[in-house]
């Protein structure tokens, strides 16, 4: 069936919005998403979208605040050219961590984001491992948030020997996360907990769970300095780790993360392309990274012909 859809790309991962197009057989829309001199942005939508069903398709990393800005304004040109409905493909949602008030007289970011992306016209958000769930209400409108749990279990099993596997959460807080990838795979579930027993103490990591002679599985959403995955790595060796892989889906990989990634006793990092991989990422000899160009255009899909998109994860 054909899809009656127009994609259109901001600047943020053109490989990506390409891997969608390709799965979907829909060519992205042609467009203009440039900057002026003084680094204002300018969009020009160059064909008809006049009652269509269009996806933007722009994850909000690094630069950020550029990415986000394209996003709004490339939504604000949509909706002056009368398209039917704006869905916002948002693979990397930036400021997710900022999801609630850290201490007094602070933002809760996430929600302000959410806002300015509803106030720009979008109808509908598509994003991919939330940081935190709970985001998904800061929406005023229809958000779905996708999940690379199946895609990462169908790639350890694809990769590796589950029958000695053991998932480990690097943080108390990514339990649920964990263990869902460990029921996919059948495994079971480690967590290291971080814990300082005394102000300006070094932090200690204890391992809850027996992981001596295991191929661990390091399971998280975002990977940015890189530095309490290393550590984490470090201290299940101690205790007997066999080997130490992780599977986490936002790639952000901030400053020396590549190269501190590189020199750690990781035996490999999986990541998803939500965020465009860098050279330093293409050429890390411990790091690979997996699509989700797929899982999104089968979401897109999903979302055109009003079907379930839940389902995908049944």
């Amino acid at each position: 069936m054909a899809l009656h859809i127009k994609l259109i790309a901001g600047n943020s991962n053109a490989p990506l919005a390409k891997a969608i197009g390709d799965h979907l057989e829909v060519p992205l829309v042609k467009a203009q998403v440039r900057r002026f001199a003084d680094m204002e942005i300018f969009v020009e939508i160059q064909e008809n979208v006049r009652g269509q069903d269009v996806f933007i398709i722009q994850s909000t990393a690094f630069p950020t605040n550029d990415h986000l800005m394209e996003l709004l304004i490339i939504s604000d040109a949509l909706r002056r050219s009368s398209a039917r409905r704006i869905t916002a493909v948002i693979p990397y949602f930036g400021y997710a961590r900022q999801d609630r008030r850290a201490s007094g007289r602070t933002p809760i970011s996430a929600k302000l984001v959410a806002n300015l992306i509803t106030e720009s016209g979008v109808d509908r958000v598509l994003t991919v491992d939330l940081h935190a769930g709970q985001i998904q209400g800061f929406f005023d409108i229809p958000t779905d948030n996708l999940f690379s749990a199946p895609l990462m279990a169908r790639d350890i099993k694809e990769h590796m020997n589950t029958s000695n596997v053991m998932v480990v959460s690097p943080d108390v807080g990514g339990v649920v996360r964990a263990r869902a990838l460990a029921k996919r795979i059948d495994a079971p579930l480690a967590i290291v907990d971080k814990r300082r027993e005394r102000a300006g103490e070094s932090e200690v990591m204890n391992i809850i769970g027996d992981v001596a002679g295991r191929s661990c599985i390091l399971v998280d959403d975002i990977v940015d300095s890189g530095g309490t995955l290393c550590n984490a790595a470090e201290a299940l060796l101690e205790k007997g780790a066999k080997e130490v892989y992780a599977y986490i889906t936002h790639g952000v990989l901030s400053g020396g993360a590549v190269a501190r990634i590189a020199a750690s006793k990781l035996k490999e990092l999986v990541i998803t392309d939500s965020i465009q991989p860098t050279e330093a990422v293409k050429v890390a000899k411990n790091v690979r990274v997996m699509s989700i160009g797929a899982l999104l255009g089968e979401a897109i899909e999903r979302t055109a012909l009003e079907t379930s998109v839940s389902s995908l994860f049944d």
